[in-house]
């Protein structure tokens, strides 16, 4: 690892003698190792000369990705405290509703996800923000692999009333469902575009704390937009 840290140092590589004398490691120790090294694919070696290679590379993207991971969740857990909700994060990515990472806590917990979110985007807050933010080919398209179905009472029953109401959806207003998904919980969701990406920002409460979801989703929209910049990196988890 010390050998790895050092040579990671040197942008334009370093020869064994001085990777050894950095780290404090015997000569043929150091070479035994960076042989070992270049084996694995965690080196390279190119005119005498060490050089980080793939296998190292992977590792430094997957910390990256970790720590993008590690920071949304931190952000969520934030918001949650803050505002007393259960917050979600979710993207439409290659045609299928990916939700990243929820925050919640047992006295306000997430909403169980009983039906697949990714085949019942008509019915939650989550999936109708983000097909909002679609054009009409790639809702339509969406819609013949996941058709409208009524999963409670109060879900939408049609393709046609769906899309009309995606239609009057105004750009980058809130999104509220009512126990549309989920009987006994509303949703709201705030939508997040990031180039061609749609990403959106939700959270729930229970149907008898109804009256608290437009300010508490206002609330959200005001914080994402004062963090948008660390949710922008996120996004390509």
């Amino acid at each position: 690892m010390r050998l790895l840290e050092s040579v990671a140092e040197h942008e334009h590589g370093a020869p064994a003698k001085q990777l050894a004398r950095e780290t404090g490691l015997a000569l043929p120790t150091a070479y035994h190792l960076l042989r070992t090294l270049v084996h694995e694919g965690y080196l390279r070696r190119d005119k005498g000369l060490f050089f980080l290679g793939e296998a190292a590379e992977r590792l430094s993207s997957s910390g990256a990705q970790q720590k993008r991971r590690s920071t949304i969740a931190e952000t969520l857990a934030h918001w949650r405290d803050a505002i007393g909700v259960p917050v979600y994060y979710a993207v439409y990515r290659d045609g299928e509703i990916e939700v990243m990472c929820v925050s919640d806590t047992p006295g306000n917990p997430a909403v169980e996800e009983w039906a697949d979110f990714r085949e019942t985007a008509h019915a939650h807050a989550i999936g109708q923000c983000l097909l909002a933010q679609l054009d009409e080919d790639d809702r339509r398209d969406h819609l013949d692999r996941y058709p409208v179905r009524a999963i409670t009472p109060y879900t939408v029953r049609d393709n046609h009333t769906l899309l009309r109401r995606l239609d009057r959806t105004k750009r980058m207003e809130p999104v509220f469902e009512r126990q549309e998904y989920a009987l006994g919980t509303v949703c709201a969701a705030i939508p997040i575009t990031v180039g061609t990406t749609a990403g959106t920002m939700a959270i729930s409460l229970p149907v008898h704390q109804a009256d608290r979801l437009a300010d508490a989703s206002r609330q959200l929209q005001s914080e994402v937009g004062r963090l948008l910049g660390s949710l922008a990196i996120s996004i390509s988890i």
